[in-house]
């Protein structure tokens, strides 16, 4: 059992061999990222990248499994209140092989909570080149040793890292206000916010999403939740981002059907984003509304047809409580001259 203590600064390891198969990338990208370049081989040719490519969040959800199997169920850990950033460094294809690598950066005892520490990790994902795909940098907060931290029992690993929805799985409900019209890089309005729509958690979405990404025993197991510090079944802090990608498309999809076909302008992938905090626990049962707002956008110098749109978005539970915020970045096409 690893405690705050046994994590030193300076420490690199390494650990695993995930492969990832067009079956796993169309798994998750059809849940909560269906953009063409990750659900349709075809399309994905004619696209910004080329060919069909994994997606970002479907990435990080692959180091969160790795990190779990690597060292988190074997810790003390407590969950983590964000990530300072993450970057999307190359894609993630059909056949790639995944590992990890963890840095210790920093350690610090918490000021309010004796019985807890915070470690700040860098993560990188690597493929079987030794290239870095992923790279994340976020704190961690594990239990301090004589803290009284007992691990919940359980056979946590005993599902693939592969997403299987549940039998019902929630879709995501539109706004309550119109849906505009997409459109161009040029068109962008900075400070213009619009709702995505909501979803909501249900302990089988929570459970399935755990258990091939996240199989922390407060996101797998009622009473081992009962008996964390978060005291009931919480959904992954990657399963409540996912939900945000999730009625961003469904939103993108109501946008396009408004034009003709060939109208709409196209998105690109992302490099990754900044700050994304988890404020609140997402616990069962819980409809969390999305929004994003147009915070800043510039011309892309690499492509000369496309442009850089920043976004800042927030999930809100249904109490009015802000459970999730992040700032992110994507590609999207210039409007044609």
């Amino acid at each position: 059992m690893l405690y705050f203590e046994d994590f030193v600064p300076g420490s690199v390891n390494e650990y695993g061999s995930l492969p990832v198969s067009q079956d796993d990338i169309l798994g998750f990208a059809r849940r909560f990222d269906a953009q063409d370049f990750h659900i349709d081989p075809d399309k994905a040719r004619a696209s910004f990248v080329g060919s069909l490519i994994g997606s970002g969040w479907h990435s990080c959800a692959l180091l969160m499994r790795l990190a779990a199997e690597a060292f988190f169920l074997d810790s003390t850990s407590m969950g983590s209140p964000g990530v300072e950033e993450v970057k999307w460094l190359r894609p993630v294809k059909p056949g790639d092989t995944l590992r990890l690598r963890w840095t210790i950066a920093e350690t610090k005892e918490s000021r309010s909570r004796q019985e807890m520490g915070l470690v700040k990790f860098r993560f990188e994902l690597l493929n079987q080149r030794g290239e870095a795909v992923v790279e994340q940098n976020n704190w961690v907060m594990f239990g301090r040793r004589g803290s009284g931290f007992e691990a919940a029992r359980g056979d946590w690993l005993k599902h693939p890292a592969s997403y299987e929805p549940p039998q019902v799985t929630v879709s995501a409900e539109p706004p309550s206000k119109p849906t505009a019209p997409p459109g161009y890089f040029d068109e962008l309005v900075i400070g213009e916010s619009y709702e995505l729509g909501s979803l909501v958690f249900t302990p089988d979405e929570i459970v399935a999403f755990a258990r091939s990404f996240d199989p922390q025993p407060f996101h797998m197991d009622e009473e081992a939740a009962r008996r964390s510090s978060f005291g009931a079944l919480c959904a992954s802090g990657w399963h409540t981002a996912a939900g945000w990608m999730a009625t961003m498309v469904s939103h993108r999809r109501r946008q396009e059907a408004m034009l003709a076909p060939s109208a709409a302008p196209r998105l690109g992938p992302s490099p990754g984003f900044k700050n994304l905090r988890w404020l609140k626990p997402v616990y069962a049962g819980d409809r969390i509304t999305y929004h994003s707002a147009v915070a800043d956008k510039r011309p892309s110098l690499s492509r000369p047809d496309w442009g850089l749109f920043f976004h800042h978005n927030t999930g809100i539970n249904q109490k009015g409580e802000t459970v999730l915020s992040f700032d992110g970045c994507v590609f999207i096409e210039r409007k044609p001259s």
